[in-house]
């Protein structure tokens, strides 16, 4: 007869208290299982799936990537007249039984990795015992509602294999794990909840969870307040409490209320907001030990022992000066009998991790601080209008900016305007008589046909007897000498304010989350580190060391060795010095910079792809760069076809000075583009390069231009004209070149998408309960979506490198459903998106939305927008102009380096290269070695992309790859008063 039972459906858990069966849950999401499905007594409309009796009740699963088979656990939360479990789950079971498995009632679960169980149990200091205790198979344990649990390698209950021997047997039926096991896999590696292997770990010793509170401090600066979103949600996810101390040091000195737990849902919606949210003050008291006894009690009583603390150097120096004390702070708190011996135990030591938050960008071992891109956003908005009206006058303006000890501010905006003159404290003029030298420069401008005028002066600007060089000074001195009608703007404060920009969101959001990881990596020997960026690699320096080298630049300027203060400057900062005075300064007939004749050459410079800003940043540069060398810069016209069917008719043609003069803040491209390559008509191709005598090319444009350098390289062996050197600068807002991290245009475009779905999320919180489905431009790279998601706060992203499947769409709106279950009326509302526009054919953006809308029952809303081409166009973002011309130079030193004759048959490999930002350096890779091993010709992009585990980022931000319990968790947190 066949048996009426044909397997286990699931297992079924009751808790008696929300506490226990919260800490049910975490206790088996440590150990691998997944929440498949949830309800609480708050959404109401019950299934008949749930128990009746239960007020809250949780599906977990567990699945084995190589098999079929699951685990189903149910978790229920009835209360229990009672608050604690019965004797059973209570008893030390080493007090009753010698072997385990004699417990009645067991749950036994099968693991393929057993080793990693005892190590993981191991860093939760869980008892437990194995059997056969010499070699365990199968290990022996209770949960934390006492549940005995046995955790076996054996394949089946009556194999006598385990799961290891039979993988050797059964290799043929591993495969690979899809991307979505594998983003899965990467969450479920991450530190758990109740898992940590971390010195620190995420639970002190007196059991209770590590909580980590996160302050700023200091001048405020634009994306402070997403780095605590991302601090306060990536503790949560690790299985930490989050606080925020408000008001800077003086919220640790006061305590009380200024100490507040956060919760997920506290931070929402803050990524668009300036300045601080939590607030800054200048705080005298903490500069005394008294203030720094009263922070010490205030952090203990709340159970804070690690602080994220975003500031500039004088905050960080505070924090670490605090650090340093903390052992005495602690000594005397406890002998003054204002706490106890067993208050401070736990609290021993205090970690300190920086993040830099300045609008300045003066702090030495990082290429940029949080807030110093939105402030150069708002100059160059500022500059870009103060030309208009300078032109139409034809004016003189002097414009003060920030930055009393750190010229940076004032560098990049003169950078990225195009402008006449700067000043800046690190570097002030070598001469004398520099009055005369900047007149005689602008006499040579103006001479060209330049209108307008304009000189960048950063407030702490100097001469090299340390004497201020004010605005007025200047003024006076362009009226006086030259007779120019000139205006003086400062503007002031307005460089702090402002929703900050895509670069400024991203860097604070991914250092907030290196933040967390280094408070639970720390030990009290680390010294307090400080997190940093270089190029596009985040570091972690130590935090005083950075300080000592920050000062040391005033120190250095104070003593007139302004060449020790460019040095202490970081490298880019003096790249950025010379490109500016390559790019803006006229040196014509400058018998020091301009080559002999033998060595100028005839550079060609073309456009290929779609549009992109930063594309004619780069090509003024190069023009301004070869005419002060002695080389001719040469524009080909509308791409290769251009080239092809015009060379002879006016396509190619010779740049001068101020034929390039404003392309600096100039979108799309002057010169023209298409996505053709060379191959159309290679042999004609060769013989306009011929015709035209090209020394040398510089391709600008995306895949099609990286395409386009490959068939001419290729093409060197039967057409002599391309035996020059050639190199490709990578700009599409796709960034989907093969050889760099970044390409041009991609960070403008970033920002006009995060304004559009700023204001698409105020249109859905308005809305209150709605969700727009936005599709972003990116081919078949989901970089724009990815980064994009990231630094809007988008619920969900769909990009090509993932796909989209039924499975997918279903997890996303159970996602939805359990966030707008906790919302609380607040504001803030709205959800976003973001689909790729080429992440499947089948699953539409708008068939997502009518998909979303239809499962949401009433629930909420969807819509679809497209914001189509307006991703393409704009003015140039500043990061985009400083790159552009700081690559562009380096093409040109590159080209100088490689100049030889086109009678070679064969060049080098190096001589067709592609350059970019890798890592934390600026590289130029051959062609042939990209196209073969790192270009993915299919999908157009490269086959590893660097920022894919942004997207592991931005799930865990976004709790979308969470087990919702753990948000659950912090939500019921709300408004309890602070338990020490």
């Amino acid at each position: 007869m066949r048996g009426l039972v044909s397997g286990t459906d699931s297992f079924a858990l009751a808790a008696p208290t929300r506490d226990l069966y919260y800490a049910t849950i975490e206790f088996y999401a440590s150990i691998g299982f997944i929440e498949a499905k949830s309800w609480s007594k708050q959404e109401g409309n019950r299934d008949d799936a749930y128990c009746a009796d239960a007020h809250a009740e949780a599906w977990l699963l567990a699945a084995d990537d190589e098999s079929d088979d699951t685990a189903v656990l149910k978790i229920r939360l009835i209360p229990s007249p009672s608050s604690s479990t019965d004797s059973n789950s209570t008893q030390d079971p080493r007090a009753s039984k010698d072997d385990w498995r004699s417990f009645t009632g067991q749950l036994t679960l099968r693991s393929r990795r057993l080793g990693a169980v005892i190590s993981q149990l191991d860093a939760m200091n869980v008892i437990f015992k194995g059997y056969p205790a010499h070699s365990p198979t199968e290990l022996c344990l209770r949960d934390p509602l006492g549940t005995p649990i046995a955790i076996t390698e054996r394949h089946h209950a009556l194999s006598s294999l385990t799961s290891s021997d039979r993988a050797s047997l059964d290799a043929r039926r591993l495969r690979k794990a899809s991307d979505a096991a594998a983003l899965k896999q990467a969450i479920l590696d991450d530190p758990s909840p109740t898992t940590s292997t971390s010195p620190n770990g995420t639970t002190k010793q007196n059991g209770k969870r590590k909580r980590i509170g996160v302050m700023t401090s200091g001048g405020d600066s634009p994306g402070m307040n997403a780095a605590v979103r991302s601090v306060v949600r990536m503790s949560i996810a690790l299985g930490c409490e989050a606080y925020a101390i408000y008001e800077g040091y003086e919220g640790l000195v006061q305590g009380g209320d200024l100490i507040k737990q956060m919760t997920w849902e506290d931070v929402r919606g803050w990524l668009s907001e300036g300045g601080t949210l939590i607030g800054t003050a200048r705080c005298l008291a903490f500069r005394e030990r008294k203030g720094r006894l009263l922070g010490a009690k205030h952090l203990i009583l709340a159970g804070i022992d690690a602080l994220v603390i975003c500031g500039g150097d004088g905050s960080l120096t505070g924090a670490d000066i605090f650090r340093a004390e903390w052992p005495s702070l602690v000594e005397e708190l406890i002998s003054t009998g204002v706490l106890t011996a067993d208050q401070c135990a736990p609290y021993q030591h205090l970690t300190i991790v920086g993040l830099v938050g300045s609008i300045d960008n003066d702090m030495s071992s990082t290429d940029s601080t949080i807030g110093a891109y939105s402030s150069l956003h708002r100059i160059c908005e500022s500059v870009d209008s103060i030309g208009s009206t300078a032109l139409s006058h034809s004016r003189a303006f002097v414009v003060e900016v920030m930055g009393r000890h750190c010229g940076w501010l004032a560098l990049m905006a003169a950078v990225s305007t195009g402008a006449d003159f700067v000043f800046i404290p690190e570097r002030p003029p070598f001469e004398a008589d520099w009055q005369d030298k900047m007149c005689a420069s602008i006499k040579r401008h103006r001479k060209l046909g330049r209108r307008i005028t304009i000189i960048i002066v950063a407030e702490g600007a100097i001469d090299r007897e340390l004497n201020p060089i004010t605005p007025d000074m200047i003024k006076n001195i362009l009226v006086d000498q030259l007779h120019l009608d000139t205006r003086v703007t400062t503007l002031g404060h307005i460089q702090r304010g402002g929703t900050p920009c895509f670069y400024d969101r991203y860097l604070a959001t991914m250092q907030g989350c290196e933040a967390v990881h280094a408070v639970l990596e720390s030990t009290p020997e680390t010294p307090s580190p400080m997190i940093g960026i270089t190029e596009n690699t985040f570091t972690r320096n130590p935090l005083m060391d950075a300080v000592k080298m920050t000062h040391a630049v005033a120190q250095n300027i104070e003593k007139k060795d302004f060449a020790a203060a460019m040095d202490l400057r970081d490298p880019e900062f003096s790249e950025n010095y010379e490109t500016y005075i390559h790019t803006s300064q006229v040196r014509l007939d400058d018998p020091a910079f301009t080559l002999p004749d033998h060595k100028r050459l005839r550079v060609a410079i073309i456009h290929v792809g779609a549009p992109a800003g930063g594309m004619n940043s780069a090509t003024a540069a190069v023009a301004r760069y070869c005419l002060n060398r002695g080389h001719t810069p040469l524009a080909c016209h509308n791409g290769f076809p251009g080239l092809i069917r015009h060379g002879h008719e006016g396509g190619v043609q010779e740049l001068k000075w101020m034929d390039v003069d404003g392309w600096t803040m100039r979108g799309g491209s002057e010169l023209g583009t298409n996505r053709d390559t060379p191959d159309i008509d290679i042999g004609m191709a060769a013989y306009q390069f011929q015709k035209h005598n090209f020394d040398a090319l510089i391709i600008i444009g995306g895949y099609e231009g990286f395409s386009a350098l490959n068939q001419l390289a290729q093409a060197r062996v039967n057409y002599p004209s391309f035996r020059i050197p050639m190199v490709c600068l990578p700009a599409t807002i796709s960034n989907n070149v093969p050889g760099t991290d970044y390409s041009l245009g991609s960070d403008t475009c970033l920002n006009a998408l995060i304004a559009y779905c700023d204001a698409t999320k105020q249109s859905a919180s308005a809305s209150r309960r709605r969700v727009f489905v936005v599709e972003v431009q990116g081919g078949r790279c989901g970089y724009v979506a990815t980064m994009a998601g990231l630094t809007v706060g988008a619920l969900a992203i769909y990009t090509p490198e993932e796909g989209i499947s039924i499975d997918m769409l279903a997890r996303d709106v159970a996602h939805l459903k359990h966030s707008y279950a906790l919302d609380r009326g607040e504001n803030r509302a709205g959800k976003l998106i973001l689909r790729n526009e080429r992440a499947s054919d089948t699953y539409t953006t708008d068939l997502i939305a009518r998909i979303i809308a239809t499962e949401a029952k009433g629930r909420f809303e969807s819509r679809s927008a497209v914001p189509g081409h307006i991703q393409q166009g704009g003015t140039p973002s500043p990061m985009d102009r400083v790159r552009a011309t700081r690559l562009a130079i380096k093409c040109m030193q590159f080209i100088e380096k490689h100049a030889c004759s086109t009678t070679i048959p064969a060049l080098p490999d190096e001589t067709s290269s592609v350059i970019g930002i890798r890592g934390i350096s600026v590289v130029f890779t051959p062609v042939h070695g990209l196209v073969h091993d790192e270009a993915d010709h299919k999908h157009r992009r490269p086959k590893d992309a660097w920022w894919k585990h942004v997207a592991t980022t931005l799930g865990i931000l976004s709790g979308r790859s969470l087990p919702p319990a753990i948000v659950d968790r912090s939500e019921a947190q709300h408004d309890r008063p602070l338990q020490p």
